[in-house]
């Protein structure tokens, strides 16, 4: 017998694979978020410990052990947390478009985390300055927040994208708010002003407010309106803590400082950090919540298309590709439509729908990223100039914007220059 010819696929068999690579890539950013909101919680932590070493280190190790070794066992916990959610991750998911970036980024981290125990015990015998703490702590969260920065910049939703990158400029502005909490701690608990540490401090001030105002660009009006509030409702704690902002920063160098200061400072930094922190967690919540939605909505669609019978949607004049107006992919972005509604549509009007709204995203994703996109020019010129001029990143970042300012032009603009001067730039200093 010769075998029955099996028939070819349609428009509608590769508009059904096509919402389910959609459905599946929401899966996988919600799978994401949910990491993200683990690595939020280890952030938190660790920077309340980076805190509570400088403040031990700072009092020769007369102060603040106990508080720093509970602490110690609450980043212990929630770094098991993580390492489950990593170890969770499919590695040979090779469908995964950012699967390369996400994962040399955990190695990364990993290889942090590995190293913690060994950071403990040169704190504990007070081998390391505060300020090598400090930094120590920093790359640590640094690694973690590329992480988080890996997963904005790879979402296909521009929902989620925004969401995503509101998130991560939060993160970092708290992560701001973190260093300068440390490095205040470090000041009060050494007794001793110092030039270098108060401009380190109105770095860290400055960046915190870029970070929150690329936050509120992104935010839906909820969350914005949400951080807004919980700022304003600390307004005697924000008086006190400007109040020593002031004291730390105007301090001739070389002046004493009130060691008995350290403890407020740090509590009032804390009460801050911690009204950001209950901020991002319904950031994160949100965030997990629309992915969820996103993804019943995709299921919603597959079902409608899977319910509809090929010849159903067979055009009633075969000419009408032709005629119909251009999909939106070739002739501009146009407003994107539900399906589902008219299950009775040819599938030309199915696929000249599911354009428009691919263009749409694919519009607002491009918006979307340029935040992101300018990050990565800034850090890679901070990168250039850390390396062919020996500066810290502190003075890297100040050098860019100090260009900026003399040259009256927007950050970006000079990063790119920078950046374009790379091989003409002098060798590092040795």
């Amino acid at each position: 017998m010769t075998p029955t010819a099996q028939p070819l696929k349609s428009g509608l068999n590769f508009l059904i694979a096509a919402k389910r690579c959609e459905i599946d890539a929401l899966r996988q950013l919600s799978l994401t978020s949910a990491l993200v909101n683990v690595t939020g919680r280890l952030i938190h932590g660790l920077q309340r410990e980076r805190g509570l070493s400088n403040l031990f280190l700072g009092s020769q190790g007369t102060r603040f052990a106990e508080p720093r070794r509970q602490q110690i066992a609450e980043c212990q916990a929630t770094e098991a947390d993580l390492r489950h959610c990593f170890d969770s991750l499919d590695t040979q998911a090779a469908h995964l478009g950012h699967g390369a970036r996400l994962f040399s980024r955990i190695a990364y981290v990993l290889q942090g985390l590995d190293a913690l125990p060994a950071l403990r015990e040169r704190i504990d015998a007070q081998e390391w300055s505060a300020r090598e703490t400090t930094e120590a702590f920093v790359r640590l969260i640094a690694g973690l927040l590329a992480v988080v920065f890996e997963a904005a910049d790879s979402a296909s939703d521009p929902a989620i994208s925004r969401q995503l990158v509101a998130l991560f400029n939060f993160m970092q502005g708290k992560e701001f708010a973190g260093q300068e909490r440390a490095t205040g701690s470090a000041l009060f608990a050494s007794g001793l002003a110092s030039s270098a540490e108060q401009q380190r401090l109105l770095h860290l001030i400055d960046s915190q407010e870029r970070c929150l105002q690329v936050f509120k660009e992104f935010a839906s009006d909820e969350l914005a309106t949400l951080w807004a509030t919980a700022d304003r409702d600390t307004v005697t704690a924000r008086a006190e803590l400007e109040r020593m902002r002031r004291v730390l920063c105007t301090a001739p160098h070389g002046s004493a400082l009130d060691a008995n200061q350290s403890q407020p400072w740090f509590d009032c930094c804390s009460l801050r950090m911690d009204r950001m922190k209950t901020v991002e967690d319904r950031l994160a919540d949100s965030l997990q919540r629309l992915c969820e939605h996103k993804t019943q909505a995709a299921l919603a669609e597959l079902l409608a298309f899977q319910g509809l019978h090929p010849a159903a949607t067979e055009p009633a004049d075969a000419l009408s590709f032709f005629h119909n107006p251009v999909p939106e992919h070739v002739s501009g972005p146009g407003p994107a439509q539900g399906y589902g509604a008219q299950l009775d549509r040819s599938i030309l009007d199915l696929v000249q729908d599911q354009a428009r709204r691919l263009q749409a995203i694919s519009d607002e994703l491009d918006t979307v990223r340029a935040s992101l996109n300018e990050r990565k020019l800034v850090e890679r010129a901070k990168g250039l100039l850390m390396a062919h001029r020996n500066l810290s990143e502190t003075e890297a970042h100040k050098t860019l914007r100090q260009m900026a300012m003399n040259q009256n032009r927007r950050l970006i603009d000079v990063a790119e220059a920078v950046l374009s001067m790379a091989e003409v730039l002098p060798e590092r200093r040795r």
